[in-house]
């Protein structure tokens, strides 16, 4: 059975305020371009995944003078959708941009959300990124095959940490059981807010693995807390040292993509000045050098081809989080 996330009321209240009297403190009038001042959303908690995006961008456009005044705002919770329900509602705000992904997209279905991807103007997509199962170094699971056998004996009693219910994470635990030949919706999956409880489940041993973005894990890895088995990319990460699952015998593949939204009532002009924002922030060799120290991929895609995809991933993932039982 579906499950759900539902924040209270006094939290999306909260947001809601704090998003509002973030965007007006920082608008210029309605006449002004996005280039004068731009506030850039995070629809999660500081030090995740949507955040440090957030951040890398504010500091390239900063840097090459795309725009002369970049601000972050966080307004979390419920996958990314209660910040997606405060931007549908901003109407013509030119000034504005929120950060989506894949996250995004199954915390709609998993939330049941009466605001979708479809209440606001897709701007770019920008980047890929890949979610990395680990273990602490101390676990007796070596490879992703001892872990695959130890799911599929007993997937209530193997228990894997990661981020919020129906987002990549979520998803990607279904699909490693049921390719190993368990069943998905057994699984012992602890959802957590952020990559920081993810490892301390782990590093605890409340979990027997973990599931997040690599970079979440970089440090316990490089350090050796943690033990890393598989990345989900399709094919080799350039400067990330591990198996793909696919390499590691597991036909798995899935990719946290990560990308711009609007608010829905901006204009043509707006929303071409947007456009023209992310391409000249994507050109820059200051991205460049993000996207290889974070272990991104760029993947860009602005337009209609944008607003295509964003519609067959809503498609493909409502799909898969109803076979598995999620």
């Amino acid at each position: 059975m579906r499950r759900k996330v539902i924040g209270t009321i006094v939290g999306v209240l909260a947001g809601a305020l704090f998003l509002t009297a973030a965007v007006h403190a920082g608008s210029t009038g309605g006449a002004a371009s996005p280039r004068t001042k731009v506030t850039l959303v995070a629809p999660a908690a500081p030090g995740g995944g949507w955040d440090a995006f957030a951040r890398e961008a504010q500091q390239v456009m900063r840097a090459e003078n795309i725009a002369q005044g970049v601000q972050v705002v966080n307004v979390p919770g419920a996958s990314g959708t209660i910040g997606l329900a405060q931007v549908a509602e901003m109407g013509d705000r030119h000034d504005l941009m929120m950060v989506t992904g894949g996250v995004m997209v199954g915390g709609i279905v998993i939330n049941d959300s009466q605001v979708t991807l479809d209440d606001v103007v897709p701007i770019a997509r920008l980047a890929d990124d890949f979610n990395v199962l680990v273990v602490p170094a101390d676990s007796p699971y070596e490879t992703l095959a001892d872990f695959a056998e130890a799911l599929a004996a007993d997937p209530g009693g193997t228990a894997i940490a990661g981020g919020s219910l129906g987002g990549i994470d979520h998803i990607l635990a279904g699909l490693l059981a049921r390719e190993v030949g368990a069943d998905p919706a057994a699984v012992n999956y602890l959802a957590y807010p952020g990559g920081g409880e993810v490892v301390t489940s782990i590093l605890s041993h409340t979990a027997e693995a973990g599931l997040s973005g690599y970079n979440e894990f970089r440090d316990q890895i490089a350090s050796g807390n943690l033990r890393a088995l598989a990345v989900s990319a399709g094919e080799p990460v350039p400067g990330i040292d591990v198996p793909t699952f696919r390499e590691a015998g597991v036909d798995v593949a899935m990719s946290n993509w990560r990308g711009y939204v609007a608010p829905p009532g901006i204009d043509d002009d707006v929303r071409d000045e947007l456009v023209a924002m992310v391409t000249e922030l994507r050109e820059t060799p200051a991205w460049d050098e993000v996207l290889a120290r974070n272990g991104w991929v760029d993947s860009f895609m602005t337009g209609d081809e944008f607003a295509d995809f964003i519609a067959e991933e809503t498609r493909l993932t409502t799909a898969v989080i109803e076979e598995l039982g999620l």
